[in-house]
């Protein structure tokens, strides 16, 4: 019997409990999903258990799930340099562990027929590594003078005279290449001050639009409270970008980015999992408690009375796309459709002149307000008025719940 059955958990582990179980139910399907198995190998890389080292019925499962195919693996596929080693590890460990209180062993695992345990690497001791290599390759340019002293040591007066001979003649050479190659570099340099290209004229700067603004439906595949502040969930969000883009990992298959946001306590934590958001995903990178946030969930929140505080207490209700949205949708607002920046530039504040506009209506619709944002119109023309709905690509609206007149970021 398994001896971690009295054991509790937080709401956030037990929320990852069932993703696990989730995975476990695919791969028992389809035990050689290989972007799923790498994915899995990877997270066991620094963790004893699923959940880093509190045993739960998650690593049962996965072993009920893996064990029969595992062992019909090759040696290479153990632990060769192509290979899944961490989760080999972690099976024999689940099977052997008294915490688990497996009675059949359905995984033989031999420790002297190891092939090949693809080093983990620090990151920083990687980038301490370069910088040291590239001081000591200044060092060594330095160096060869030295290196040239020493070998002259033993060497007879007639072969240093010889020496010397041939080092004066290559300057002399050298000097007469040089003159030559200079006169023909100033004749060059002639010849260009003749002939200048033309200058190309600067590109057009973009019109200010809220279709700067990259606009995405989200999917949560997983939220945690952050380890380190309070107020902030970190969420594990799939967006629709290509594996390898900048600021992304791999989930459960799916390319994600990391999002911290300040819901805590605004948002009950079961209600950001598996949840489809809308996401802003080119505003910078920032770091907010020592983690890496690459996008923004939108939220709608009370607009503000005029000489009204605030107290960041809530209401606070999430914008939500259409029913049957997909991850990576892109979302506009009507009458502004176009294409969006790549990284917002933080010194043209794009995202704060535009951000004002956003609302939401009286059918709880989010839109965008283009009076409130007088910078649209160019000096002498009619000011920009009227609201468009923010729409996904198929053409379905996106909504809050309650909140109307709100402001939405």
């Amino acid at each position: 019997m398994a001896s971690f059955t009295n054991i509790t958990y937080t709401d956030t582990e037990q929320a990852e409990i069932n993703q696990w179980l989730t995975t476990s139910s695919r791969l028992q399907s389809n035990p050689s999903e290989t972007t799923l198995l790498e994915t899995l190998n990877t997270h066991l890389s620094s963790r004893t258990t699923l959940l880093g080292t509190k045993p739960s019925k998650a690593d049962v499962a996965l072993y009920e799930s893996l064990a029969p195919a595992v062992s019909q693996w090759t040696l290479e596929q153990r632990t060769g340099e192509q290979g899944l080693p961490n989760i080999v590890r972690h099976l024999d460990f689940v099977q052997n562990s008294p915490l688990f209180g497996l009675k059949e062993k359905k995984l033989l695992v031999d420790p002297e027929q190891i092939l090949y345990v693809k080093p983990m690497v620090d990151a920083k001791a990687e980038k301490e590594r370069l910088k040291k290599e590239k001081a000591a390759a200044a060092a060594g340019a330095g160096g060869e003078t030295v290196l040239a002293d020493r070998s002259n040591k033993g060497k007879s007066v007639g072969e240093k005279v010889k020496e010397k001979a041939g080092e004066v003649k290559d300057k002399v050479v050298a000097a007469v290449g040089s003159e030559g190659a200079g006169e023909q570099q100033q004749k060059k340099k002639e010849k260009k001050e003749k002939a200048p290209k033309p200058q190309k004229a600067p590109a057009a700067a973009a019109s200010l639009s809220p279709c700067l603004i990259d606009l995405r439906v989200g999917h949560v595949l997983k939220a945690i409270k952050h380890p380190e502040a309070d107020s902030l969930f970190v969420s594990t969000i799939a967006m629709g970008d290509k594996e390898g883009t900048d600021d992304t990992d791999v989930y459960e298959g799916q390319v994600v980015r990391t999002v911290c946001s300040g819901l805590n306590g605004l948002v009950p934590l079961e209600e950001m999992q598996g949840r489809y958001v809308v996401v802003v995903c080119n505003l910078k990178p920032v770091k907010m408690r020592g983690i890496k946030s690459c996008a923004m969930v939108l939220a709608a929140s009370p607009r503000l009375k005029e000489g009204e505080e605030d107290h960041h207490a809530g209401p606070v209700e999430l914008v939500t796309p259409p029913e049957g949205s997909k991850a990576g949708e892109r979302v506009f607002f009507e009458g502004w459709k176009g294409e969006s920046e790549g990284v917002l530039n933080p010194k043209k504040k794009v995202w704060e002149t535009i951000q004002p506009g956003f609302t939401t209506t009286a059918d709880l619709a989010v839109g965008f307000d283009a009076g409130v944002v007088k910078e649209l119109s160019k000096e002498g023309e009619e000011p920009k008025t009227g609201v468009g709905k923010l729409v996904t690509e198929s053409g379905g609206v996106c909504k809050v719940k309650s909140l109307t007149g709100a402001v939405v970021r």
